[in-house]
């Protein structure tokens, strides 16, 4: 699957450290969001992470930026998807775009109970 845009977001000043800057776990927060959002083009299940792996911060995400996030799935299995995130800020002050995070997270496709199932299986979810 090519790399697609699973979310958009406005800094606001709740999310923010005592220096002005984003909190890491506040972006932890949108890529486990962002993750959920490429998995479920996969299936429609209950998707539950099982692990976050390779975060790298690169630069700081300043009160005001707009948060961008990429996804790509990296690899399929029966029951998992591995899905490279990353994360853009769009800065305030110019516009520019900046790389900021970087992070592959693993979900997994499971039943009503949480025990793992296959994701080309039948909806889960249904309305």
């Amino acid at each position: 699957m090519p790399r697609s845009l699973a979310l958009r977001i406005a800094t606001l000043p709740r999310d923010t450290n005592h220096y002005g800057t984003i909190f890491g776990g506040i972006i932890l927060a949108y890529i486990d969001q962002a993750g959920f959002v490429q998995a479920r083009k996969h299936g429609a299940h209950r998707w539950v992470t099982a692990s976050l792996d390779r975060v790298d911060f690169k630069a700081p995400v300043h009160l005001g930026d707009i948060i961008n996030l990429y996804t790509t799935t990296i690899r399929e299995g029966t029951k998992s998807v591995t899905i490279a995130v990353e994360v853009e800020a769009e800065r305030f002050t110019t516009g520019n775009c900046v790389p900021v995070t970087s992070a592959q997270i693993v979900l997994v496709s499971v039943n009503e109970t949480g025990t793992p199932i296959p994701f080309r299986s039948p909806p889960t979810v249904r309305e």
